[in-house]
Order: C-alpha cells, then sequence, then structure tokens
C-alpha cells in the first residue's frame, strides 16, 4: 500500500498541542516517577526502551556502570518528543530527543535540563537525503516544489533540510515552496521509488538496504552539512535533579562511559554485546537491525554537551519564529557538572 503522507500544518498543531499536555500535567504536580522520600534517593529509573535496539543507559547498566542503580523499563517510546514528554511528566525519570525539541518543551514551561549527549551523526551513523539515481534534483534550488519525506515535522531532518537551503542560498519564500511530508521510515524508500516524494529522508539499516538496492543517490547528508555532531540528549526534570544529585552523577557517568566504551570496543564485540542485550530482555524482539550497527554517532568525548549543539537549533527555532529570539541561552537548557566521566 502507499506510504501515507501527512501535511506540514496538522503535524506541527499535534505537537504544541503535546507539549501543553506536558507543561500542565507538570504545572499540576501529576508526576508518578518521583523522589526516594525524605533523605533517600532513588535508585531505580524508570525509563522506555526501542524495540530491537540498545539503549545507551541499558548498555551501561549490562556493562556494570551504574554501580547501585537499577533501569525499569515500562515500554517502549513511539518518538523523540514523546520520549522527553514522558520525562517530563513523570512517567519516567529520563528521556532522549533531538535537542531542537528539548527546546520546545522547554518553551513550554516544563522544568527539564539536558544531561548529556544520547546521539549523534558522523561517517558511520548519519541520515541522507536521498533522490533516484536518474532524478534532475542536483541542488537545494531543484528542491522548490519538491516533496521530502521524512520521520517527523518540526524536528531534526526538517531542521537539517531548513539549514541545506539557507546555506545554499534560497530566501525564505523560495524555502517555503520545498514541501516537507510525514512518512513513516520503514515506508521512506517505497514511497521514493514510487516517486511520491522526490526526496526521501533514510538513516540506519533501512538506508544501507536501499543502498544495497541501488537506484538512488544522496543529495546531501547530515554529518557532510555539519561536521560530526551530537544532535539529541538525555533529560531530566530539575526537581529531579535536585533532589537526586548522587543518582543522577551515577547515572551521566555510565552513560558517559558506555559511550567511550562503544567507540574503542571493536563493532563485531560491541554488536554481540547488544544482541546478548536484546536476547536477555525475553520481548521476542528481532535482533536483525543491531547487526547493521556501527556507532552511536555521539561527537564530544563522554558525551559532553557544548553550547553549539543548541545553539544552532535556537537559532533555527528563533528564525521559525517557534520560540522568541534570546529567550534562552544554551546554558538555559544544559549541564555538564554530573558528568564526572574523565575528571579522575
Amino acid at each position: 500500500m502507499p506510504a501515507a503522507l501527512t501535511s506540514t500544518p496538522t503535524s506541527r498543531r499535534q505537537f504544541l498541542a503535546l507539549l501543553g499536555i506536558s507543561a500542565a500535567a507538570v504545572s499540576c504536580g501529576t508526576a508518578t516517577a518521583t523522589g526516594g522520600g525524605p533523605g533517600r534517593q532513588v535508585t531505580t529509573l524508570k525509563y522506555q526502551g526501542s524495540a530491537g535496539a540498545v539503549t545507551l543507559p541499558e548498555l551501561a547498566a549490562d556493562l556494570g556502570y551504574f554501580e547501585d542503580l537499577t533501569l525499569e523499563w515500562v515500554g517502549n517510546t513511539i518518538s523523540g518528543p514523546q520520549d522527553i514528554q514522558a520525562a517530563a511528566t513523570g512517567q519516567t525519570h529520563f528521556g532522549s530527543a533531538f535537542n531542537g525539541a528539548v527546546i520546545k518543551l522547554a518553551a513550554g514551561k516544563a522544568p527539564i535540563k539536558a544531561v548529556i549527549s544520547s546521539y549523534g551523526s558522523d561517517q558511520y551513523s548519519y541520515a541522507g537525503y536521498f533522490v533516484l539515481e536518474d532524478s534532475p534534483i542536483r541542488s537545494a534550488r531543484d528542491l522548490i516544489g519538491k516533496k521530502v519525506g521524512m520521520n517527523t515535522l518540526g524536528a531534526h531532518y526538517q531542521a537539517l533540510l531548513d539549514t541545506y537551503l539557507a546555506r545554499s542560498g534560497l530566501s525564505k519564500t523560495e524555502a517555503a515552496k520545498v514541501e516537507a511530508l510525514v512518512i513513516p521510515p520503514v515506508n521512506t524508500e517505497q514511497a521514493l521509488r514510487a516517486k511520491q516524494v522526490e526526496v526521501g529522508v533514510l538513516t540506519g539499516i533501512l538506508r544501507d538496504k536501499a543502498l544495497a538496492s541501488g537506484g538512488i543517490r544522496p543529495l546531501f547528508t547530515d554529518v557532510e552539512l555539519l561536521g560530526p555532531f551530537s544532535a539529541g540528549t538525555y533529560i531530566m526534570t530539575e526537581r529531579f535533579i535536585q533532589q537526586n544529585p548522587d543518582t543522577v552523577r551515577t547515572f551521566v557517568t555510565g552513560v558517559a562511559k558506555a559511550i567511550e566504551w562503544s567507540r574503542t570496543t571493536p563493532r563485531e564485540e560491541a554488536v554481540a554485546r547488544m544482541t546478548e542485550i536484546v536476547k536477555k530482555r525475553g520481548r521476542g524482539e528481532d535482533t536483525t537491525a543491531l547487526q547493521y550497527w556501527r556507532s552511536f554517532g555521539i561527537a564530544e568525548t563522554g558525551g559532553r554537551i557544548p553550547d553549539q549543539e543548541f545553539q544552532l537549533w535556537l537559532d533555527w527555532l528563533g528564525e521559525r519564529g517557534e520560540i522568541k529570539q534570546g529567550q534562552f541561552t544554551p546554558a538555559d537548557l544544559y549541564t555538564n557538572e554530573f558528568n564526572a566521566y574523565g575528571k579522575g
């Protein structure tokens, strides 16, 4: 069946509505993932996972980097914005999303703070904007009047598309004529080959399989556009951080160690370890995608967060009018205080 296409305005309204619900829930004190009681810090962290994949916290826990801290899986996330909304409303203790989504949630009055990078793009882990091999599209200007399919709007891939268009010299009026559409990732290759869209964003196993089938080529990639960069972070609520500083330090430092383990461990060994983690969960998950794993893509040592990883998206959201110019500085949104990796 053809992939369903969703227009930009509808998805943006739905996302902003969710932000409003999240902020209201936080302000009304409906959080359920709370502290460990007077004088005690939480030692079990509730979280959402991803089917057939291993998150950095799951890897850190399996490697023994969390000391006496344990994880409690409560289900799988459907998206980055949903994952951090769950953390902001207290359904979980932490969540991960694109830094632009983190900014939007903070702008919706959610009292959250990013504590460590969670994913990024490098030569192994990247997003490509693909066209058909015989497509006449060769430059950003060729995209005027064309459709670009991606997993969600107002987030990572639309931000990168807008950045590509702006850096290629298109005016705002011209860029507005490039239509971004939502297509489920598993349907993107099909939609591209069926010419429902002229460009499709592909990553990971879906990208590699599509390239192996031939007939497509990248117009550009995010790592070509920005160089290696960290795109997302793990967030926690400010209240939880204040009440559980030792727990947060153990969590963040453990994740940092897992990041560095993934950099220095031979790929085959890392894939075998993560495959075993999935099998031990006993949820009947398909581990095929793990065989294509090559990197978490995080640019900074130990996942530390530099200002530019937020400033880029603050500028983008400000230009789009989705936040007020100057509403935040990067330091308002993240902290490296709890990352003890490499500090002795």
